[in-house]
């Protein structure tokens, strides 16, 4: 059997655009016809998703498997770091968590790990006609490369050529990229086929001359010049991105207001929602004002966030806003935070056994070590007040969580019929008596349009305010990105150096 060939996607730094430019060739060449798959060694995340036998991987190689149009599978990211409060992480190995720890002892035990990634990609390279690599950070954190596992390392270990992704936008294009060959060994160097410069805004003209430098200086040529592209319509890889989010604003729109959280995580559910409404990232009573609806997101510290919360001024500023009649949402960890406690026999999150919650929900917490990572699909039940515009509504989402929630007096908010692809009934989730405070664990609920439109459309009602008609389609994104990356991108070049035909899109 053929092995896939191989093309990896680093950069200068994070952020630079390299999950973007995956994303893109995954599109496009799938659109040429060929078997893709997306890989990414190791990934440092609090986005993540869920495949369909339950493993947990990075969100943006979720994102790139379905611009492939294919599943995503755990050996797209066959190691997924997820930060915790006091500078650990939950190492997730194959889809499953493996141990948490510090970053000296990640450090000194990932060379142990070197031969779950070296499996994984050949597993992709068995099936796929190619496979798209994504590094991390930069190959050139002269203090990391003896041990790292998702740069150089594996572009050797993949026989990959490598297009090196500089930022524009951020300045200092020029320095970063020869400064990166230049901390390269002599072996890393020849790997680099070729420079993409991303975000570029402005006269390509007057960017001439510096190409020119870059070409007869590294003796690399520059196979791009990509130009910004504001609203991709793709889910981000961190909350890292909130920092340059701007939301736009439309005057009379449904107004969402999300808790920024320290350890916010799967922020990507409110995607959807920015669709159709004003969606604003809060991390100040200041900031709240008199939104539609407050969601308090999912967490991977629930204790120390819910600590946050109270120092910060919003728990007591959102009680008030309940007060007033501003529903509340909590999802997963926003969930859990809403309940009388939250208890942790086990220390898994927190340094207590017990930690009160915000006592908006007549619901209790317990934490345990098992981690549930599953996809569900359901309805919605009866309710109260905007709540209740969901009822009979169907949902699709996925589970990720440490613990279970037990309710007291409330009624169930919705019921799941399957979970891992097997039929079930389910009650999940809890509502108010008022109809003013739910809570469930289900991400990705507003990416079910009978579902998100029915809870916009209630909320405009009480109100006067409007609902957006420009449906939430990532499908189209693909397009748009392939779109946009191809014609500025030399392709022509890339197949060369992967030796497959340069197809006509189907």
């Amino acid at each position: 059997m053929s092995r896939a060939r191989t093309l990896m996607v680093q950069g200068t730094a994070s952020s630079v655009g390299k999950s973007m430019l995956v994303t893109a060739l995954c599109r496009i060449f799938a659109q040429e016809g060929y078997r893709v798959a997306p890989f990414k060694a190791q990934n440092m995340a609090l986005n993540s998703a869920v495949t369909a036998d339950g493993g947990e991987i990075g969100r943006a190689q979720a994102e790139q498997a379905a611009a492939a149009g294919i599943e995503p599978t755990v050996e797209m990211n066959p190691i997924l770091l997820k930060p915790e409060a006091e500078q650990r992480a939950q190492v997730v190995v194959r889809g499953r968590p493996w141990a948490t720890l510090s970053a000296r002892e990640y450090q000194a035990r990932k060379a142990e790990l070197l031969d779950v990634v070296a499996a994984a990609l050949e597993h992709l390279r068995a099936r796929y006609d190619l496979v798209l690599i994504e590094g991390a950070g930069s190959p050139a954190e002269v203090n990391l490369k003896a041990d790292e596992i998702v740069n150089m390392r594996v572009a050797a270990l993949a026989e990959a050529p490598v297009l090196l992704v500089g930022d524009i936008d951020r300045g200092g294009v020029f320095a970063a990229l020869v400064g990166t060959l230049e901390l390269l060994t002599p072996a890393e160097r020849a790997r680099v086929a070729g420079l993409v410069i991303n975000k570029f805004r402005g006269d390509r003209t007057l960017l001439e001359p510096g190409l020119a430098f870059l070409e007869q200086r590294t003796g690399k040529p520059v196979v791009g010049v990509i130009p910004y592209l504001p609203a991709i319509g793709l889910a981000e890889e961190d909350s890292v991105a909130l920092e340059e989010h701007r939301a736009v604003v439309v005057p009379g729109r449904v107004e969402v207001a999300v808790v920024q959280l320290p350890h916010l995580a799967n922020y990507d559910d409110f995607d959807p929602l920015a669709a159709e409404a004003n969606v604003r990232f809060l991390r100040r009573p200041a900031e709240l004002g008199e939104p539609d609806l407050i969601v308090i997101p999912g967490t991977k510290s629930t204790a120390a966030d819910l600590a946050w919360l109270r120092a910060s001024g919003l728990a007591e500023a959102i009680r008030r806003a309940v007060d007033r009649g501003v529903p509340l949402l909590g999802v997963c960890g926003g969930y859990q935070m809403l309940g009388r406690c939250i208890l942790d026999p086990e220390r898994v999150e927190a340094d207590q056994p017990e930690v009160p919650g915000l006592g908006l929900l007549d619901v209790v917490t317990r934490f345990a070590s098992t981690k549930q990572t599953v996809r569900v699909a359901g309805v919605a039940r009866a309710g109260a007040g905007v709540f209740a515009a969901v009822a009979g509504t169907p949902f699709r989402g996925y589970e990720i969580h440490h613990g279970r929630t037990e309710r007291g007096a409330l009624a169930p908010w919705l019921t799941v019929r399957e979970r891992g692809g097997v039929p079930v009934t389910a009650e999940e989730g809890a509502i108010r008596e008022d109809g003013l405070v739910a809570g469930c664990y289900i991400h990705g609920l507003f990416e079910s349009d009978r579902f998100r439109q029915a809870l916009l459309r209630a909320l405009a009602a009480r109100r006067g305010r409007a609902v957006g008609v420009t449906a939430f389609q990532r499908a189209a994104a693909y397009d748009r990105l392939a779109d946009h990356v191809r014609r500025h991108l030399d392709l022509e070049a890339i197949h060369r150096w992967l030796q497959l035909p340069l197809r006509r899109s189907r």
